[in-house]
């Protein structure tokens, strides 16, 4: 079983992930973004820092997918990501043109023949003011001086990206903006079983409300 979470910056996939691993008994598979030596200097000028930024990201993705998920899903083991190899062409769209972007797509076109697909893939959608809560709440040194219209652009993609088929890939739309799956084990107990509930996983149960702290 190979499951994989999308959304917008600071939606909380990272954190996601490493609370369902447990209860899914699955290897975890992060996406290693702080390597990428072109990030901060892209959220300071993306103009001129957005090609070099992509193509290190496009490499690194395809890399770590290759080295990684053939393996575990071979050796019978539960996989978890927090990104997919297609997400990667969501930012390029936005932030690269002419032939930069013709150039970007094609080599994503190429490696992306040889990615495995996730077995489902759940997008988790939040507005934009509550991804800028979120983080300002995490407070990363790169992302201090985060650009709100860059976040909400890249909201409007993610959202028109999961509102059409996605490559044969099942998919799962979590709303994110009432939950606290940190604090709330309820909200956690809520999203696993949507999942297992959409992959025919047992246990689960059929349409388990949501419940809040205030629940008895």
């Amino acid at each position: 079983m190979y499951i994989a979470i999308e959304g917008v910056i600071g939606v909380g996939k990272t954190t996601l992930a490493r609370l369902l691993a447990p209860g899914f008994q699955s290897d975890l598979l992060l996406e290693v973004f702080e390597e990428n030596p072109f990030l901060s200097d892209f959220y300071g000028d993306r103009q001129r820092y957005a090609f070099q930024t992509q193509i290190f990201f496009l490499l690194s993705r395809y890399h770590q997918q290759r080295r990684s998920v053939p393996g575990l899903l071979e050796q019978g083991k539960s996989l978890i990501s927090d990104y997919t190899f297609a997400k990667d062409s969501l930012f390029a769209r936005i932030n690269l043109l002419g032939d930069e972007l013709d150039m970007y797509n094609r080599v994503h076109e190429a490696l992306a023949e040889k990615i495995l697909l996730p077995d489902l893939l759940v997008y988790l959608r939040a507005d934009t003011s509550v991804l800028m809560q979120r983080i300002a709440l995490r407070d990363r040194s790169y992302e201090r001086n985060m650009d709100g219209d860059y976040i909400h652009q890249l909201n409007q993609a993610y959202e028109e990206f999961f509102s059409k088929p996605y490559d044969g890939t099942p998919f799962l739309v979590i709303d994110s903006n009432p939950l606290d799956f940190v604090r709330q084990p309820e909200h956690l107990k809520w999203i696993e079983n949507r999942i297992r509930e959409t992959l025919k996983l047992a246990p689960f149960q059929s349409e388990l409300p949501l419940c809040d702290q205030n629940c008895d």
